[in-house]
């Protein structure tokens, strides 16, 4: 029997490190999760433990020659954002991988902007709230001043992604999934880095740009298998709806945060959308993808919680509540108690406000957390539509299997077409889909993802 030809994804999250072998027809053949413990920085804080990350690579790779059934053609690797690898001129890390989360020093904050423009003209420029650490320019900048004798060693500073392709293909290159999402490193107006990484010698230590579907060849001994350069998360994610969907459209991805994309507007940010958290990243093919978040995930996990406790219910009896149009229709008519974007509190529900005791049962006050869940999410998703004709809303994630949530979104956007998404490891797939011409014979299969259609009042399978 033939081995069956296989590509093997990296996923790897904060959380969960994922492996994946994908068939030609992009079916997933073996899995494995990982969970690594973290270790932690010089000071004190929390961090990615860069030894396990590396050995389980090399581990993973060594586990899959010796499955016989598999013909491994290529590698890559998708993994979080905002995270630097400092390498010397050996690839050695000269750092640990410093937390996104790590507060940032205020005064080195304020010098920099000082230096730099203010903020708002910055962000602009950038596509890139001020964010802190999650800018990883700015970690760039912090290293340099911070840690001077370090930052004279450092040979190139590798997104994560970029670090694990190095690990395998022995290869220092930057990509522009990562380079281009809030990281306060690539002018938008340009179309190139921001100056100041040439005024601050930052950007020679920055590796050659690749396009994000180049691929390279493995020093790793095993086979002759492609090394892909690796992508951001985000961006992988956005990959299978492009190569599905011609039509413009707007993905909702949803899961702690709601993020809306729409890789089809490519009207610049005004300061307006950077204050209500809007951004635009590059998509892997280069194009600028406009984006807006809210952290509704946490929201609604923290007012399920209010209702089930105040109603003495199980918190899993609301992973099931069917959408009650006559419920939602009389909430709808009563007075509206809003968070908008003019109050400058649209990452807040307006239902914190609300008092349980107005409502008549749980259900009712569920349907009321969804009206202003996804009355902010209507604003959100309204700032990455604005200048750009759009016919179709997809929403991802755990909101996608959200009854309530989805028949209030058809109702939000009756012009649209709205569909609930579902496809299994949507990030994954998008990281092998990334070099399909590198590694897979076949054309694109065209079911790779399954859409739900909702009406507002009611659905069908397409």
């Amino acid at each position: 029997m033939e081995p069956i030809p296989v590509i093997a994804v990296f996923d790897v999250g904060k959380t969960n490190k994922k492996l994946f072998l994908f068939d030609e027809n992009y079916k997933i053949v073996f899995e494995r999760t990982a969970r690594f413990l973290e270790t932690h920085d010089e000071d004190g804080d929390a961090c990615e433990n860069l030894d396990s990350l590396r050995l389980s690579v090399f581990d993973s790779l060594r586990e899959i020659f010796k499955h016989k059934e598999f013909d491994l053609k290529a590698v890559n690797f998708s993994t979080y954002g905002a995270s630097f690898v400092y390498v010397d001129e050996y690839g050695q890390p000269l750092t640990p991988l410093y937390n996104y989360l790590k507060p940032y020093p205020p005064e080195l904050g304020r010098q920099f902007y000082e230096n730099y423009g203010d903020e708002a003209r910055f962000a602009l420029e950038t596509a890139s709230p001020v964010l802190g650490n999650l800018n990883s320019g700015l970690q760039l900048y912090r290293l340099k001043y911070e840690q001077p004798e370090v930052f004279k060693r450092v040979k190139y500073a590798l997104h994560l992604p970029q670090y694990m392709s190095y690990l395998i293909s022995g290869q220092m290159v930057s990509d522009l999934t990562s380079i281009g999402c809030h990281t306060a490193l690539w002018d938008f107006g340009k179309n190139t880095y921001h100056n100041w990484l040439s005024d601050e010698g930052i950007l020679p230590k920055m590796a050659p740009l690749h396009p994000a579907d180049s691929v390279l060849t493995a020093e790793f001994p095993g086979s002759t298998y492609k090394v892909g350069i690796g992508l951001h998360d985000s961006s992988a994610a956005l990959i299978p709806y492009l190569v599905s969907f011609n039509m413009p459209f707007v993905l909702i991805s949803t899961g702690t945060w709601s993020i809306s994309l729409n890789p089809f507007n490519q009207t610049p940010l005004t300061a307006d959308e950077l204050k209500q958290d809007c951004l635009n990243y590059l998509q892997y093919k280069g194009s600028p993808v406009k984006a807006s978040r809210l952290f509704t995930g946490y929201e609604y996990e923290q007012q399920v919680k209010r209702i089930a406790a105040h109603f003495k219910q199980d918190e899993i009896r609301y992973r099931t509540i069917n959408y009650d149009p006559a419920i939602a229709a009389r909430l709808n008519n009563q007075p509206a108690l809003q968070a908008t974007e003019n109050s400058g509190q649209l990452q807040k529900s307006a239902f914190e406000q609300r008092d349980l005791n107005s409502f008549a049962d749980d259900v009712e006050a569920y349907h009321q957390l969804m009206i202003d869940i996804v009355a902010q999410q209507t604003i959100s998703t309204n700032y990455v539509l604005n200048g750009c004709k759009v016919k179709r809303i997809f929403v991802d994630g755990g909101f996608s299997k959200n009854s309530v949530f989805m028949h209030l979104l058809a109702l939000a956007f009756p012009h649209l077409e709205v569909y609930a998404a579902s496809m299994a490891q949507a990030t994954a797939v998008g990281t092998a889909l990334a070099i399909h011409h590198a590694w897979n014979t076949k054309t694109l299969p065209h079911d790779l993802i399954e859409l739900k259609y909702y009406s507002g009042v009611q659905s069908e399978v397409v």
